[in-house]
């Protein structure tokens, strides 16, 4: 039961990623700046709670926060390339997080002994969760309790007027900004939210952890940030659900014997996915009547009276 319960959060906290990068994705902008995003969220929550003593329910907005202000802050630069330097930009980004982490290191004396980042042998002791007693499935109920909230918010705003811009930058840059809409604000708000969203995801994991290093925060890492909206659509949220299930239950772990193998795998889903589905596993309907799909019946043609053939 446990390996259940330890699985179900790591799909939480998985659909909390993948959904940052939904917001992005959404303005037409390809970014691998997520994991950057998510290790903020895990050491900031992490120091937070270990050294400082806050409670979880305070560290992880803060750390959502600090993501967030760090994505707006890296967002405005970044943003002015497009395309292939984009990937570039948001890659450098993120590593050069990961190897702040991997040099940082900051311990402080605590009744149990010294804890905090300690450069390339990671950041331990976060026990928030244990010390206070926590049972598994209170900490999956508090995950799964963000990604409801989360996945609500995301869908009001992708209703609102906000959601509006992001949908039409996506479509068409040139023709949302001929019609009068801010690009950069458009960007910069996806960038800026997919990165709070980023930073509480990184923040849970880091408590159910225990702990972290640099490692964890890999390149592959933000290839699946993006790989979860992109093979469930865009155009639902349910779908980065769904793919993420697919991917961490199935995948990565229920395919665990094949070893290795699974990235092959993994790489030939997204091709095949593209190639059948470009818009994703629920981009659109899965099946659609034969009537449908052939479209309306042809309306018959009028007879033409004798009259007006002899005339």
């Amino acid at each position: 039961m446990d390996f259940y319960l330890g699985l179900l959060q790591v799909i939480g906290v998985h659909t909390l990623l993948g959904l940052s990068a939904w917001c992005v994705l959404h303005t037409g902008q390809v970014s691998l700046a997520q994991g950057g995003f998510f290790a903020i969220g895990a050491y900031g929550a992490g120091m937070l709670t270990a050294m400082a003593g806050w409670s979880i329910f305070a560290a992880l907005p803060v750390a959502a926060l600090l993501a967030a202000a760090v994505a707006v802050a890296v967002g405005f630069p970044a943003l002015r390339v497009k395309g292939l330097m984009l990937v570039v930009a948001t890659t450098a980004f993120a590593e050069i997080v990961r190897l702040v982490f991997f040099n940082f290191s900051w311990r402080i004396e605590t009744p149990s002994g010294p804890v905090g980042p300690d450069g390339g042998l990671g950041f331990g002791g976060i026990r928030f969760f244990q010390t206070n007693g926590w049972s598994a499935w209170q900490v999956l109920a508090l995950i799964w309790a963000l990604v409801g909230l989360v996945m609500l918010a995301l869908w009001w705003l992708d209703r609102s007027r906000i959601g509006t811009l992001w949908r039409a930058v996506g479509e068409d840059e040139v023709a949302a900004q001929g019609a009068g809409i801010d690009l950069t604000a458009a960007k910069v708000s996806a960038f800026g939210i997919g990165g709070a969203i980023a930073g509480l995801a990184g923040g849970l994991f880091s408590h159910t952890t225990t702990h972290i290093e640099h490692g964890n925060f890999t390149i592959l890492l933000a290839t699946f940030a993006i790989a979860y909206p992109i093979l469930g659509g865009l155009k639902s949220l349910a779908g980065t659900l769904v793919a993420v299930v697919f991917i961490q239950g199935v995948m990565v772990e229920g395919l665990r014997f094949l070893g290795d193998w699974r990235s092959l795998l993994f790489g030939a889903l997204i091709v095949v996915v593209m190639l059948v589905r470009p818009g994703g596993l629920l981009g659109a309907p899965l099946w659609k009547p034969a009537h449908a799909r052939r479209g309306p019946a042809p309306r018959p043609a009028k007879p033409i009276d004798a009259e007006a053939r002899h005339a």
